[in-house]
Parts: structure tokens; sequence; C-alpha cells
């Protein structure tokens, strides 16, 4: 059994990090031709965007059992969201890409639930969010992704987790950490992005670790440390970002963790559904260090329509 999950480790490292390098070539000359628009965005001079298409692709065939029929789900809509960028939808202010990413996040919680995850396939399902605020620089995503990753191995280790669909539980995190070190190299250089495509399917993946860890309770602990991880690395970013768009000087942690929960075209469409044009006001202590303001802010209310958010 061992060998088999070293040869499948083994080809998954070799499959990603050679496709990865062949997607970055090929992508970007389809770019500087304009070919692939919304995936060539231009990002430090034009950067390839949805190559980690790779990993949607390697995670789906070797996530074991059923688990891998979530990732499936969220990445084919994922992609979606990244081939159609950010048209509006008629005349409103939300985005098909916006569309298409609710609807996978509801189908793999339909799914989750269908496949016995219960509660779990929810919280699975909203990992997208944090994880998807933490590709907003080169390298945060994967790296997160690899220490909570490592995280879950160890704790399987020690906690000496029983297999899942005949195979031991430590390969799933494993995997992702194998597949993911394959690929980032060139993201942490800035080279290239992972896109919805990619981001989603580890948010997926990594859920689903969580879920195999230990069901329901290690998926809420999980998702609360995965979510103060990410706010801690790109808490220099957002509070530069805060400065800028939102006139927020002087932010504090919780600001960062709203971000993370809350942020994003989504987060400010729904911002705008509720508050219109107007701007609530956050006065109080508590509310402040829990990152009220950050909650509250609506774009809709200033000069600005939209708070504009750059992958990476």
């Amino acid at each position: 059994m061992y060998t088999g999950i070293y040869y499948a480790l083994i080809q998954v490292f070799l499959i990603t990090f050679i496709v990865t390098g062949l997607l970055d070539i090929v992508m970007r000359r389809l770019g500087e031709k304009g070919l692939i628009h919304n995936l060539y965005p231009n990002v430090r001079g034009g950067t390839p965007r949805g190559v980690g298409i790779i990993l949607f692709i390697v995670l789906s065939f070797y996530i074991p059992g059923k688990f891998n029929n979530l990732v499936l789900i969220m990445g084919l809509f994922a992609l979606v969201d990244d081939l159609l960028g950010r048209r509006k939808i008629g005349h409103s202010n939300m985005e098909w890409g916006q569309l298409s990413r609710g609807i996978g996040m509801v189908l793999v919680m339909v799914a989750g639930f269908y496949l016995g995850l219960g509660v779990s396939s929810i919280l699975i399902a909203l990992l997208i969010q944090p994880v998807n605020i933490s590709d907003m620089q080169p390298g945060s995503c994967c790296m997160v992704t690899m220490i909570m990753s490592l995280v879950v191995l160890v704790l399987m280790l020690i906690l000496n987790t029983g297999p899942i669909s005949e195979i031991p539980a430590f390969y799933t995190p494993l995997l992702i950490i194998v597949a993911t070190f394959a690929y980032c190299p060139l993201d942490f250089t800035g080279k290239i992005m992972l896109g919805e495509v990619g981001n989603h399917t580890l948010a997926i993946a990594l859920g689903i670790s969580f879920y195999m860890l230990g069901g329901l309770p290690a998926t809420i602990i999980l998702f609360v440390v995965t979510t103060l991880l990410i706010a801690f690395v790109r808490r220099s970013t957002l509070k530069v970002f805060f400065a800028q768009k939102m006139g927020l000087t002087n932010p504090v942690f919780g600001d960062y963790v709203m971000d993370v929960l809350t942020g994003g075209g989504l987060g400010d469409y729904i911002r705008k559904l509720i508050w219109k044009n107007r701007q609530p006001e956050v006065k109080s202590n508590w509310a402040i260090t829990l990152g009220g303001r950050r909650l509250v802010y609506n774009p809709a209310a200033h000069t600005s329509d939209y708070l504009h958010y750059d992958d990476e």
C-alpha cells in the first residue's frame, strides 16, 4: 500500500511541476498575442492567470474516494469564473464570475450533505472565501495551504487517524503539500497566478483534509486557525490597502481578520445591497477590536463604486 502511495506522490509532483512550466510558456505566448484576455491580465507586465488548473486536475484524480467530487464541482465553476472575469450581469453590479462561484459553493454544500459530511460541507465551501483572499499576493495562498496541510498531517500521525476509503488518512494532506510544492516556485516569484480555479481547488482540498482529521470539530477549529493565519500573513499588505483605499490608517488585527472573512467583490456587493449608498459608523471599542470598521465599510458610499481587488 505504502509503495503505491509513494509512486502516486512522485507522479503528482512530476506532472504538476512539468505541466505548470508548460502552461506558463504556452499561456504567456497566447497572452502576448491577445488570445486569452481574462487569463492574461496586465499584472507585472502580463501574468498567466488560472495556471492552478493543473492543481484542479491533479487533485480531482488523486484525492481518494467520494471526496474528489467536491473538488471537481468547485473547480469547474471556478474555471468559469476565471474565463468570464468581471463581466457584469445586465445592469446589476453582480458579475457572472461571482454568480458562478456562488452556485459552485452551494452545490459543494449540497453534494457534501449527500456524501455524508453534514454541516462540515458548509464550512468546506465557505473556506473558499479566506483562501481566495490569501491569493491576493504572490505565494501567500500556497504558503498557507502547505502550512495548514502540514498541521493536519502532523495531527493525523499523532492521533493515529484511521484510513479513509482504505487509504491512510495522512495521504490527503501529504498529497496537497506535494502538489502545491511542485506548483509554487513560479507563483512565489509572481510569474504565474493560481486563478480562481487554483485557489478554490486548494480551499476545498484543505477543507476535506480538515474533515478527515476529525469531522466537524476539527473542521471548525482549523477553519478558524486558517483564517487567523491568512490575516497574519497578509497584515502588511492589508495595512497599506486599508490606508490607500479606505482611509483607515490605524487598523487592528480584527480588521485584517474581517477582511479575510468578508473582503472581495462579493462582500462589497452584499454591503451595497444592505446599506445602499450609506456608510454606517462604528464607535464601540469592542466592535472596533473585532473588525467592525472593515465589516461595514461600504465602497458604494464613497467616490469609487467598488474597491478593486487585483489577484496577487
